[in-house]
């Protein structure tokens, strides 16, 4: 059994922000790991790389590691610096999406996943979490929503879609997205046959970390894993 509170779904599910929220209430870290698929993207970018023919020899360049910051949440180093807001862009989000396909980056990022959990309850919050980094997870999540919510939560989102795209732009690009991540070969999204199943449709974030922090808690009482593992 992996100290691993696995969170999965979809596009713009509230996976990020609820994992987070989700975390600092059980006092854990917090890893966001889709957040690694987006720096390769961005360190390929800047790097002038094709997205759709990485190799290894480039990828074993990267330097990957959530560091912790003065207040006590953890943030992700790329080579050596904080990319902060240059993760969120619209080109590195589709750029993500490329290069998640590719079976060479998800074997190099599986072997990066594991390696931040070590024998400390964490949360981990990505695509396949639950399924293929960390089927033996103490727990697992699997957050949905319709597209029309999640189109909604992305428009709110700064930086994270063109100026001036529409509800229905954006509703129409994540189920297109749904159908690619969940027919691709490698990885395909899915929930784990054990995972909990949660429609946060019409939840406020708050009423979304309450239920799921409860649900957490259960199960955690449930295998006997105490918090403070």
């Amino acid at each position: 059994m992996s100290y691993c509170i696995a969170i999965d779904g979809p596009a713009a599910s509230g996976k990020s922000t609820i994992a987070r929220r989700v975390a600092e209430k059980l006092n854990i870290a917090y890893i966001n790991t889709g957040s690694l698929y987006r720096a390769v993207a961005l360190a390929a970018n800047r790097a002038g790389r094709d997205l759709a023919s990485l190799d290894r020899g480039f990828l074993d360049t990267l330097k990957l590691e959530y560091v912790k910051s003065g207040s006590g949440s953890y943030e992700l180093k790329l080579n050596g610096e904080f990319p902060g807001a240059a993760l969120r862009t619209a080109e590195v989000a589709a750029g993500a999406s490329c290069v998640a396909t590719q079976p060479v980056v998800r074997d190099y990022l599986l072997g990066v996943q594991r390696g931040f959990a070590g024998g400390q309850l964490v949360v981990m919050e990505g695509r396949d979490i639950g399924t293929v980094i960390f089927p033996d997870a103490v727990v697992k999540i699997f957050l949905t929503a319709s597209p029309e919510e999640r189109a909604r939560r992305r428009l709110a989102q700064d930086g994270e879609m063109p100026d001036g795209a529409t509800l229905a732009e954006v509703a129409r690009e994540i189920a297109a997205r749904d159908k690619q991540d969940s027919e691709r070969a490698v990885a395909p999204l899915k929930p784990a046959p054990d995972a909990i199943l949660v429609d946060t449709t019409g939840f406020s974030l708050d009423q979304a970390v309450e239920t799921i922090t409860g649900l957490i808690a259960r199960k955690l009482q449930e295998s006997g894993t105490c918090i403070t593992k």
